[in-house]
């Protein structure tokens, strides 16, 4: 709700501060007076395109600032968050303009673009008349309406179309994968037969290296081991120290104890070198091999490290990359049949869509039907009884709120094609056709202060004090903002303004006047019977405020 509305040095506004309420609020004034200046100046705070040059003459600067409400859930809430900036139950919109025409804007105290402001204001107001290309008149916003009259539920259609989507981009996704994986089939399937033919194992490099180190080292050592193990052998130092072994035991007997420890050490020795040959004839064993054995350890690891430089991967690791490219051509397979179950899941879920969308739809069009009679109901007591209002509903390519165009269309003359509202409907048809539609939606919208410009403007008498009753109903629990030269309008309001235009030292200023209650019966005379009030247009004022 719009709850004050602080003017400085704008157009010819010197100082003005308006506090308004909820309900009807009206504007009245001869012409000229400024009423229109007033919705300029709101216009220029919430960032909609107007004036260039907006600062009173004779000023630096001209500023307005509106003060709105937020009540808890309120769509413009969401719009600070996202921007940045901070929140509350209150929204101060400030805007200052130069005489340089620099404009600045400010939102709860922090600098802001106008776009930021025009995001707002599409949450806050609505405004409504002959030049309504921001509301009604905009086919763009149709269906939600429409969808708000009908209380719809587009959540299972986003679902579904979500779903739709995703089984979209995973079939996409799995096809673009397999076309790439067989792109490269031939390469996988002549590397894994690579592989499975050599068949590498972890440490496997390691072991033929160290073999083949061995196997040409003991091409050169081995004449030498074999002439060290016949030196420890029998015919060599084993032979010789056993005969001493032999000989010392002989002597032992006699040498009364001096012979032992001697005997005892070469026991020992002989021990040793029993050892020592037998290591060196395990060595013999080692160090014999056959050349063609050498050749093939050769050529194995050979093979392996060039299948590993070749992949570019660590010899250890050729069996790991042989079952990953195993895998890959198990993708490729198995391809044929994901590709068959993505298949299936997109058709089911095309399949739910269409049944969400087509229950959408068969809403849509019950709709349009109820709100074509609310309409028509409502245009009989605006005098536009021949007029007729339709609701057309048609294909429009599928999305998350289903596959409906809607737009709604006008006749105003029997037999004429209905075409839409503002090429249609005159100025004053127009105005009226919007009121219905207005009353008509009115429900399920988000809480917004509604600007009605002039919308009574070409009517009187009944029509006009249909119109006013009809925005009296309308602003049950809402704020609306009129600006009316209609009597029977301004008396159905809840508050009244009289907006003024004065002289003063040669320069003219517009100020706004909220109005008592015996105000507001001069005012309305004034409107009934022109610049000489009577008793009896007091009367008139009179009746038209108590009925």
């Amino acid at each position: 709700m719009l709850r004050s509305l602080d003017i400085r040095d704008m157009l010819i506004i010197d100082r003005l501060e308006l506090r308004f309420r909820p309900g009807l609020n009206v504007l009245t004034g001869e012409t000229g007076a400024g009423k229109s200046i007033l919705l300029d100046c709101l216009g220029f705070v919430l960032g909609w395109r107007g004036r260039a040059e907006v600062v009173r003459a004779g000023a630096e600067t001209g500023e307005v600032t509106a003060v709105f409400d937020l009540p808890e859930g309120h769509p413009a809430r969401a719009v600070l968050a996202e921007a940045g900036l901070p929140g509350g139950d209150e929204l101060i919109l400030r805007r200052v303009s130069g005489a340089d025409g620099r404009k600045t804007a400010f939102v709860n105290d922090r600098r802001a673009g106008a776009e930021v402001l025009r995001a707002l204001s599409d949450t806050l107001v609505e405004l409504h008349g002959q030049q309504d290309d921001r509301g009604l008149l905009n086919p763009r916003g149709h269906r939600a309406l429409l969808d708000a009259f009908a209380g719809a539920d587009l959540a299972p259609v986003r679902a579904a179309w979500a779903e739709r989507a995703a089984a979209v981009r995973a079939l996409a996704e799995a096809g673009t994968r397999l076309q790439a994986m067989r792109a490269e089939e031939d390469y996988l399937r002549h590397a894994v037969a690579e592989l499975d033919r050599l068949g590498p194992k972890p440490g496997e490099e390691a072991e033929l290296d160290t073999r083949r180190r061995q196997m040409q080292a003991g091409a050169r050592i081995s004449e030498d081991v074999a002439r060290a193990a016949q030196a420890l052998g029998p015919e060599g130092s084993e032979r010789l120290m056993a005969d001493a072994m032999r000989w010392l035991e002989g002597a032992a007997a006699r040498a009364e104890g001096l012979l032992d420890e001697a005997l005892e050490a070469l026991g020992r020795a002989l021990t040793e070198l029993g050892e020592a040959a037998q290591g060196v004839e395990r060595a013999l064993e080692r160090l014999a091999h056959d050349p063609r054995e050498l050749e093939a350890v050769e050529e194995r690891l050979f093979a392996i490290r060039a299948l590993g430089r070749k992949h570019g991967v660590a010899a250890d690791d050729l069996g790991a990359f042989a079952g990953e490219m195993r895998g890959r051509l198990g993708l490729i397979e198995g391809g044929a049949a994901d590709l068959k179950a993505l298949e299936a899941r997109l058709s089911a879920a095309e399949a739910a869509y269409g049944r969400e969308a087509e229950r959408l739809g068969a809403a849509r069009a019950a709709a349009a039907a109820a709100l074509d009679r609310a309409i028509t109901g409502e245009l009989a007591p605006l005098k536009m009884e021949r007029a007729r209002f339709a609701t057309v509903i048609a294909p429009a390519d599928p999305g998350p709120e289903g596959r409906d165009a809607v737009t709604f269309t006008v006749a105003t003359n029997p037999g004429a094609a209905p075409g839409p509202l503002d090429r249609i409907a005159s100025g004053g048809e127009l105005s009226r056709f919007l009121l219905a539609l207005k009353v008509c939606l009115a429900k399920g919208g988000e809480p917004v202060t509604m600007i009605f410009d002039e919308i009574d403007r070409g009517v009187g008498g009944a029509t006009a004090d249909a119109v006013g009753r009809r925005l009296e109903r309308l602003a049950e629990g809402a704020q609306i903002l009129v600006v009316t030269h209609s009597p029977q309008v301004a008396a159905r309001g809840a508050h009244h303004w009289r907006v003024e235009k004065r002289l003063a030292k040669g320069a003219a200023t517009s100020t706004v006047t909220q109005l008592s209650p015996a105000e507001r019966v001069d005012e309305i005379a004034r409107m009934l019977a022109g610049e000489n009030v009577t008793d009896a247009a007091r009367a008139a004022a009179r009746a038209l405020l108590e009925g």
